[in-house]
């Protein structure tokens, strides 16, 4: 976003801040800076039909257009939502006026994925004759929502949320721009924690915020300034703030307390607050294995397709699986055997020393490692009895070997702890009887 050189201030903010050129853009460094892929097509000018993958309010629009500019390339513009065939053949239409000047053109469709497979597919002969580039915009993960053959003929640009510097930056412009109030830290904070990388919500906040405050003749914006403006939006989503925090540790505590209905509350209160559902779904995934682990080996395999199902069917669709693994992980037998044996054998590395792997345990790919013992004495369990070779140690030879996992008495671990006293009964037995 940036500020052009003259702008109407019946526009929108965000509109007056649209960068004009690649070295005004915020974010996006990773596609954008020196050598990295979207910076050496423009530099290049090998202009390539491509996807346009992130959330909203990150420039997609605008790295589209930048696109066109930069390759003196006709622009047409279409939203998914409110297009359909009759778009597609308009525009392509103006693509073929315009070939023979010898002039390109670029096809900038919107919320892609809002197109059905016949009209993805109306582009597919235009884009493989070369007629235009096509550039789609997507909020959703093309592998699911974008056709293969579509899909096979762009490559896709993963754009990500702008960080609070990104947003920060993004605001000192705006407030150049609109000569307003200076904001104080605690408000910037809370309205970059807001914005949550939406660069349109920020700005559209943003000036709201302005104009309630020059209306008030205020000097400075402060957080009381701040909640006036936005209300119960605010209060409701405070990204960073103690509710946040205090809502997801409601949740994980009402799992991990086997409370379905209580766990649902506070699942729901996140989304009603406005909380990414894929950021809780990562809660939930480590959820399954902190404190559910191998008393139900199942529960993160539910949470991972939870997370999987809300990527291809989006809200609010998707929010009902998470609303399912939800009530699963909270009913699901609870064990932090694996949570507290990871911190253990963590601990014990941190204090050890590196001590060497035993000659036994060494791979002997080269016949001067053999000649050197490695590999030498192994005993390979498949050939033992039951699959398991009683008494063999797999520790470094001056380490007595602490023990880091014991399985709970609940769920699967009640079989898993009764298979593992029984193979240390048979280590036991077979190391008295040398």
């Amino acid at each position: 976003m940036s500020q052009p050189a003259a702008a109407s201030s019946a526009q929108p903010l965000a509109e007056r801040l649209r960068p004009h050129t690649l070295d005004e853009v915020i974010g996006q460094k990773h596609l954008l800076g020196p050598g990295k892929p979207l910076r050496s097509a423009f530099n290049s000018g090998r202009l390539h039909s491509m996807i346009l993958w992130g959330p909203p309010g990150v420039g997609k629009t605008t790295l589209a257009r930048l696109m066109a500019h930069a390759f003196d390339a006709q622009f047409i513009a279409m939203s998914a939502v409110l297009g359909g065939v009759k778009d597609i053949r308009e525009a392509v239409e103006r693509a073929q006026v315009m070939q023979p000047s010898g002039r390109r053109t670029v096809v900038f469709v919107d919320e892609v994925h809002r197109f059905n497979k016949a009209q993805q597919d109306a582009f597919l002969p235009h884009v493989e004759s070369g007629l235009f580039t096509f550039i789609g915009a997507t909020t959703e993960n093309p592998s699911f929502e974008v056709n293969s053959a579509l899909l096979s003929r762009a490559t896709v640009h993963v754009l990500k949320s702008l960080d609070a510097a990104d947003m920060i930056e993004l605001l000192g412009r705006a407030q150049a721009l609109l000569a307003a109030p200076p904001l104080s830290d605690a408000a910037r904070d809370r309205l970059v924690a807001y914005a949550d990388g939406d660069a349109r919500r920020l700005l559209n906040a943003y000036e709201n915020l302005v104009e309630m405050a020059t209306q008030a003749g205020l000097a400075g914006i402060d957080e009381a300034q701040l909640e006036k403006s936005l209300g119960e939006q605010l209060r409701r989503y405070d990204k960073g703030g103690e509710q946040f925090y205090d809502t997801i540790s409601a949740l994980h505590k009402a799992v991990r307390g086997s409370d379905p209905d209580a766990s649902l509350y506070w699942f729901v209160r996140m989304l009603d607050g406005g909380v990414d559902p894929r950021y809780a779904a990562r809660r939930l995934v480590r959820i399954a294995s902190e404190d559910i682990g191998l008393a139900d080996p199942r529960a993160l395999r539910l949470a991972l397709d939870a997370a999987e199902t809300y990527e291809r069917l989006g809200s609010p669709e998707g929010e009902l699986a998470l609303a399912q693994a939800v009530i699963y992980l909270a009913m699901a037998p609870k064990s932090n055997a694996v949570y507290r044996a990871y911190k253990a054998a963590r601990a014990f590395i941190e204090q050890d020393g590196t001590r060497a792997v035993p000659l036994r345990l060494r791979n002997a790919p080269t016949r001067l490692m053999k000649d050197l013992d490695y590999g030498s004495g192994y005993r390979y369990a498949h050939d033992e009895e039951g699959g398991f070779a009683a008494g063999e140690r797999y520790w470094p030879d001056d380490v007595a070997g602490p023990r880091f996992y014991e399985p709970v008495a609940r769920g699967l671990e009640i079989r898993i702890g009764e298979k593992l006293e029984e193979l240390r009964r048979l280590d036991a037995a077979a190391r008295n009887a040398r």
